[in-house]
């Protein structure tokens, strides 16, 4: 069905009293255009009524949100989903809450957005509902917080970049978390520790194996990862320095990969493009010691009495809708590094670099990425109409999402290598 611009509102943010959904209802105060009609959802009506209250206080002259409380039922979800153009959603876990979302808005042809790092998940949902949302014309977007919007728009820009200046494929981004200061919210180490409760082993496997999520089948690596890395985890990057294993590298090498396929595959970045993604490491000994230590974490997720012990341990630190105070979000930072090389017959392949940067509270910055592409799908209807509908991901929004992230203090840029 074709969305209506009469609907009551042009979105909701559903999970507006956890951690994450409050500092995106500041954002959406602060920097969306002030006639927005949105409104502010979630179980609690009064706790609702005291987050518009909160977000008055910054911005008291803008057209404030509306309360509707709701369950998480799929009757009125799909009620809560027919009023609205868009809706924001930050109840987590995901896999536990939020798939009846995903039906609602797909069913009602509603623009949806997420900020889940839960594959096995997101594969269930683009089993069940890409077909349904591309039919309804629902642009559903999992994963567009920091899983997995700064390596899905770096790798774009890359091969872009590439294509444009130089009329070439791209070969391997090759990308590293160079710094990465912040605390974990309680919901967040609720999904971690619980994905596996819900999920089976070779579930999780299943959605994590190269190419996955691509709706094409994707290449397999030219050349085999040198014995170092296969073996001790770390990588030597002459651009990006020491490389190590990042635990957070699988959901977004997952969605790059999609990415690649929606975009048409060998057409877009390329017939041979390959994504990988590390953590910097101060040297070669630390680089195997994280490698070990991030094995040995995911061994003691696997196992039950494991994870139960680290599930008591992270719900002593912070329970589900807590997160850094503001003082210590203040002082958190993002970046993201990349090297791009080139598929040329060549020894010495041209190479691209890219950066993301962002200083300040990491969930205050997930927040910055729902709200701005919220206001990509609600401003530029030409993109819209050509997207059509479907599970995508955050690089299908192209020049106007980073455009709009720049605007909002994010350091996204790339260049030509010399030489």
């Amino acid at each position: 069905m074709a969305q209506s611009n009469s609907r009551k509102y042009d979105l909701i943010l559903l999970g507006a009293t956890g951690y994450t959904g409050r500092l995106c209802a500041e954002h959406i105060t602060k920097s969306l255009p002030t006639d927005l009609k949105w409104a502010v959802s979630g179980r609690s009506h009064e706790r609702l009524a005291a987050i518009v209250q909160e977000v008055k206080s910054h911005n008291p002259d803008r057209l404030q949100p509306v309360v509707e409380a709701t369950t998480l039922s799929l009757e009125d979800l799909r009620l809560l989903a027919q009023k609205t153009r868009l809706i924001l959603n930050t109840v987590g876990p995901y896999y536990r809450y939020s798939s009846p979302v995903v039906q609602a808005c797909a069913e009602s042809g509603t623009h949806y957005l997420d900020v889940t790092g839960e594959s096995p998940w997101v594969y269930e949902m683009i089993e069940k509902y890409d077909a349904i949302a591309k039919q309804n014309g629902a642009i559903i977007i999992p994963e567009i917080g920091l899983e997995s919007s700064p390596s899905d728009l770096i790798a774009w820009s890359l091969a872009t970049l590439l294509r444009e200046k130089l009329s070439l494929n791209t070969k391997e981004v090759v990308a590293s978390v160079h710094e990465m200061r912040s605390q974990p919210s309680g919901g967040s180490l609720a999904t971690v520790l619980g994905l596996f409760e819900h999920y089976s082993s070779s579930e999780v496997t299943r959605s994590l194996a190269p190419w996955a999520l691509s709706p094409i089948a994707g290449p397999k690596p030219s050349s085999q990862a040198p014995f170092s890395t296969r073996v001790f985890g770390v990588r030597q990057e002459p651009n990006l320095g020491t490389l190590t294993t990042a635990i957070t590298a699988p959901p977004n090498v997952a969605i790059v990969e999609r990415t690649w396929g929606l975009l048409g595959g060998p057409n877009s970045y390329g017939p041979n493009f390959q994504y990988h993604e590390y953590m910097r490491a101060k040297n070669w000994l630390a680089g195997v010691i994280i490698h070990f230590a991030t094995s040995l974490a995911l061994i003691a997720l696997a196992i039950p009495p494991l994870r139960w012990i680290l599930q008591y341990a992270a719900h002593s630190f912070y329970a589900p809708g807590q997160g850094a105070s503001r003082q210590d979000a203040d002082e958190e930072a993002f970046e993201l590094r990349a090297v791009a090389e080139a598929d040329e017959d060549s020894p010495n392949p041209r190479m691209a670099m890219a950066k993301f940067r962002y200083d300040g509270g990491i969930y205050y910055l997930t927040g910055i990425f729902l709200a701005e592409a919220a206001m990509v799908l609600l401003k530029d209807e030409e993109l819209t109409t050509k997207l059509g509908g479907g599970l995508l991901t955050p690089a299908i929004l192209g020049q106007p999402f980073i455009d709009r992230l720049r605007n909002a203090g994010i350091v996204i840029e790339s260049r030509i290598m010399p030489g």
